[in-house]
């Protein structure tokens, strides 16, 4: 067991954590939860014992083996194979000293060394390394590359394998899916699910929590708190906690309000059940947790677009590359209500499309139309790094709008967590997640109709992300969205649209869907294989005959499903109104209460009819489904 008692531990001047306990079992998986600078990197270099505690006393069991993942990597010409092999000291040292004794001719030396690399199965050693950096997303042709070749995302990979390839009792990982597409996110959860040891993780992702961990430590008031269950319990629990709390219960309920509207819209408009299923989960537990956010120093909007025509964007068989097309034939359609997310494999040109849409790229062929009134806010994968470095977030938004007041640009920057004389810093000060929330605050002051958002969550905590969630749900305008925060994908958009092959089409299916077909792909041969194979063509005849037949089965119940569609709207319309005739103080005056008491009738039968409408739509377009 691992314990903190009494513990106290500053950096500076400030007090992290002040008179803390903690104990740590053998075998606990434990994600590590609190604000950016609460204490979660320096608890975990106090336990690597790179920071000794001011007081109080770390008890660990004597020879426990400890990695860890660095956050940092020199460029090197060692490879990328030999770079994770270092990670496991033990096996290079019994590789020196078999090296020496070869080279002394020690015969005895030499069977010594031998037996103990077998010991530690160093002769398939390499075969694991490789398969390592396979799954963290590496080519084979990339396993012998120098250290020096890869980018900083890629050298952060290489750092991760290098803990994971460690001999370890207790492992230490520091935001290890910041640098990870969606695919290596999904191997690395499984590689977690197998670690026998105890793990401490740090991580913004909660989906990625949820699905490793059993426990959580969240860092609170310099006290460490620990809670049994994975992210989503520890929200939970940390909710029914903090809305018992009277002074924090107007605030709660705003927040609930804010999901509450985005579930009524999204009802109103949803069109496939099983999306429609998992999405009315997602956000029934949104308004769940809401309270758990509650003390967020993160609360912002995107402004209501000044205009926002039907049709925004229209891709006509339209080819997108550089020198050739990496998308062919890519129809697309983006209209005022679009919510979509782009899913596929890392380099299937997900981001090139968004390039193209936000007239950064000209389509190769075809025809792109751009409604006269389009203003698209974009928010590129690497939009921190073209950040003017010597400006500040109060210059930056006065250059994007020279006449705006001082004061509303203060609020606005407020809601992102710049106060004070932050607002004024040079930027080449801030962290990355400071610039990230920087570039959000920019993109949304200029008041799109269209947003385009590539990666938007890297570098952000997982408070900002609540707050950004909550932004896009509130959000008026189009929605197109690349990420692999599972959790943002669940909760903002209508619609996935797949980038694979060459091709962009729909995806129909939720994301649990998705999981299992891109392990299907990486299973057939590495995200390869089409997820439809093109029907032969001797068959085309017998499928449209059956296409026609089905068609003249499923009509009758499209038609039910229509009427039944049109009675949702009616009823989401009258209890608008209703709420907001609910909304007139005069209402509640005592020569009213009849008045009021009548209201709140209708709209509890009206509540009452869409429910069941609702379980009639759901119901009836499960059984559509069952004949696709």
């Amino acid at each position: 067991m691992i314990s903190l008692n009494d513990a106290t531990l500053m950096r500076g001047d400030l007090v992290l954590l002040r008179q803390a306990n903690l104990a740590i079992h053998h075998g606990q998986k434990i994600g590590v939860v609190g604000r950016n600078g609460s204490g979660k990197s320096s608890l975990f270099a106090c336990l690597l014992g790179q920071l000794a505690l001011d007081q109080g006393e770390l008890s660990m069991p004597e020879g426990t083996r400890c990695a860890h993942m660095r956050q940092e990597t020199q460029a090197s010409a060692a490879s990328a194979v030999e770079f994770v092999l270092d990670g496991d000291a033990e096996y290079r040292r019994i590789e020196q000293a078999l090296v020496q004794a070869e080279e002394a001719g020690d015969g005895a030396g030499i069977a010594h060394w031998h037996s103990e690399m077998d010991k530690i199965g160093g002769y398939d050693i390499r075969n694991r390394a490789m398969q390592l950096l396979s799954g963290l997303g590496f080519r084979s042709e990339q396993f012998e590359q120098p250290v020096s070749g890869f980018s900083g995302g890629w050298r952060i990979r290489l750092n991760l394998a290098a803990a994971l390839m460690a001999p370890s009792d207790l492992l230490l990982l520091d935001e290890p899916t910041n640098h990870l597409d969606l695919e290596a996110t999904l191997w690395l959860e499984q590689w977690l699910k197998r670690y026998q040891g105890t793990l401490l993780i740090i991580s913004h992702d909660r989906s990625f929590l949820d699905n490793v961990i059993d426990y959580v430590v969240s860092v609170e008031q310099q006290k460490l708190a620990l809670y049994r269950g994975n992210y989503s319990s520890f929200e939970t629990q940390r909710a029914e906690r903090l809305a018992q709390e009277q002074a924090m219960f107007e605030k709660q309920q705003r927040r609930v309000a804010q999901i509450e509207d985005f579930v009524r819209r999204f009802r109103a408009k949803a069109t496939k059940a099983r999306q429609a299923q998992s999405r009315l989960k997602e956000l029934d537990r949104m308004q769940k947790i809401a309270p758990a956010h509650i003390d967020s120093p993160f609360y912002f909007e995107f402004p209501e677009p000044e205009r926002l025509p039907a049709e925004l964007v229209a891709l006509e068989k339209v080819d997108i590359g550089y020198a050739e097309p990496l998308l062919k034939q890519v129809r697309l359609s983006v209209r005022d209500s679009t919510r979509i997310a782009l899913l596929g494999f890392n380099g299937e040109g997900k981001s090139t499309l968004l390039r193209c849409i936000a007239g950064e790229l000209a389509p190769l062929t075809g025809e792109l139309r751009r409604s006269r009134y389009l203003q698209v806010g974009y928010f590129a994968q690497h939009q921190v790094d073209v950040l003017d470095l010597a400006a500040s977030p109060m210059l930056l938004l006065q250059r994007l709008d020279p006449g705006a007041r001082e004061q509303s640009l203060r609020d606005f920057l407020g809601g992102f967590d710049f106060h004070g004389d932050r607002v004024n810093e040079a930027i080449g000060n801030f962290s990355g997640g400071e610039k990230a929330r920087l570039a959000l605050a920019l993109v949304a002051w200029q008041k799109p109709n269209l947003l385009l958002l590539d990666e938007p969550t890297n570098h952000l905590d997982l408070e900002m992300r609540h707050a950004l969630t909550l932004a896009l749900q509130g959000y008026q305008g189009a929605l197109i969205i690349v990420s692999h925060d599972r959790h943002l994908l669940a909760n903002t958009v209508d619609e996935f649209y797949c980038v694979h092959q060459g091709r962009c089409v729909e995806f129909d299916g939720d994301l649990q869907d998705y999981e299992r077909w891109m392990q299907e792909q990486s299973r057939a041969g590495t995200g390869t294989a089409s997820r439809d194979s093109e029907p032969r063509k001797s068959d085309k005849r017998e499928q449209r005959q059956q296409a026609a037949a089905l068609r003249e089965q499923v009509a009758p119940l499209r038609k039910e499903i229509r009427k039944l569609e049109q009675q949702l709207d009616s009823l989401h319309g009258e209890l608008a109104d209703m709420e907001q005739t609910l909304a007139d103080p005069g209402l509640y005056e005592d020569d009213r209460k009849k008045e009021l008491n009548e209201l709140l009738h209708r709209q509890a039968s009206a509540r009452a009819r869409s429910d069941e409408v609702e379980a009639l739509w759901l119901e009836k377009s499960e059984l559509l489904e069952s004949f696709a």
